[in-house]
């Protein structure tokens, strides 16, 4: 039960500047437009952040690569540059004019709402345009430019001593992994697709953290398929054990929709019941959480998922159909919130989670030995 208000961060110029930098086209600017027509942002403090300054952005990453961001040019030739690419920069991360400034709109928007947790001004924050969990400290990758996960957690920090990240992505957290490998202040979990040629390919169940971080990093790889109450089971069991044992004072969840049923990346088979009831375990902890979107390509899914999760969160019921608006038109042929379940054989078998589970818990076990 949220006892404090709840902050809903948005600046509408980001909104729609912001969708021009992710390889969708109206995604950001849906999610908003349902939130409202819905007439959530009365029940919420919506507070409008401000870009953050090439500052903020150096508390992780490199002042070299920040400012190649600032100065490369958008070359329009076949030639690949050497200097683009040793900075992440191609293929799934292309240059695009302003690109610094939407490193900044987003990086802004998750430091605002990690400064209202800290300040005490509310008990849970959305910031949905936020959640890019892929960038490095010296290079983008995978649609991330800028890690606003990790500086969103570097400003938990001032205020709270331990933190707990969790990713429901359905790729890996690497970026906010890496970032936080080797401290026991900051646990790192990621539930996520991991098969051979599956980006990142990165966490594994022995990618564990490094020297104080050891143990304090928890992957859960799972494969082709899974549904709802099999990624509810599992996350609530093993989120459960973490919570009541590392004992957080904050927590970052970073809820990309990729996994949904109908996303063009096929892996989950998941609906928004699926996200939404680890979304609920999570705020019943009554502790300081920021929300943050990440992935999610079927605008008109993620759309419905981050409204029904906001609505959760408000403890709001929504209708069963979508209600006109601009975007309406985009919810066809069936206008209502409910997402289909896919007929995607799940490959995830008892034995293979019951395995995944052991193993986490074994490692756990020897944290919490310390403890």
């Amino acid at each position: 039960m949220v006892t404090k208000p709840v902050a809903y961060v948005c600046n509408e110029l980001f909104v729609s500047q912001s969708d021009h930098f992710i390889p969708t086209e109206n995604r950001n600017s849906m999610v908003h437009g349902l939130i409202t027509a819905c007439d959530l942002l009365g029940e919420m403090i919506v507070v409008k952040p401000s870009k953050a300054d090439i500052h903020d952005l150096q508390l992780f990453h490199e002042s070299t690569y920040l400012d190649h961001l600032k100065n490369a040019s958008c070359d329009t030739s076949d030639e690949e540059n050497g200097e683009d690419i040793a900075y992440g920069l191609g293929y799934d991360c292309p240059l695009s004019d302003g690109i610094l400034d939407y490193c900044k709109m987003i990086a802004g928007g998750s430091l605002a709402a990690a400064k209202l947790l800290c300040s005490k001004q509310c008990q849970i924050a959305v910031h949905w345009l936020g959640g890019w969990h892929h960038a490095k400290r010296d290079r983008a990758s995978g649609y991330c430019y800028v890690n606003d996960c990790v500086l969103s957690i570097l400003e938990l920090r001032k205020q709270f001593k331990k933190v707990l990240y969790i990713d429901l992505d359905v790729h890996h957290g690497d970026g906010v992994q890496d970032a936080f490998y080797a401290t026991d202040k900051v646990l790192t979990y990621s539930v996520h697709k991991f098969e051979p040629g599956f980006y990142p390919g990165t966490g594994s169940l022995d990618d564990i953290g490094f020297g104080k971080g050891k143990y304090y990093t928890v992957n859960v790889p799972l494969k082709d398929g899974i549904d709802d109450e099999q990624f509810v089971f599992v996350n609530k069991q093993l989120l459960t054990v973490i919570r009541n044992n590392f004992n957080p004072d904050a927590i970052v969840c970073q809820v990309g929709a990729d996994g949904l049923s109908g996303d063009p990346m096929q892996s989950f088979s998941l609906t928004t019941d699926g996200l939404r009831l680890c979304v609920e375990h999570i705020t019943k902890w009554n502790l300081p959480t920021l929300v943050l979107g990440g992935g999610g390509y079927n605008e008109a899914n993620v759309a419905k998922c981050w409204c029904t999760i906001t609505a959760s969160i408000l403890t709001r019921t929504l209708p069963s159909e979508i209600p006109e608006h601009d975007f309406f038109p985009m919810y066809g042929p069936d206008f209502v919130f409910d997402i289909d379940k896919s007929n995607r054989k799940d490959t995830n078998t008892s034995a293979y989670l019951s395995s995944i589970v052991n193993c986490i818990m074994g490692n756990l076990n020897k944290l919490y030995s310390k403890i």
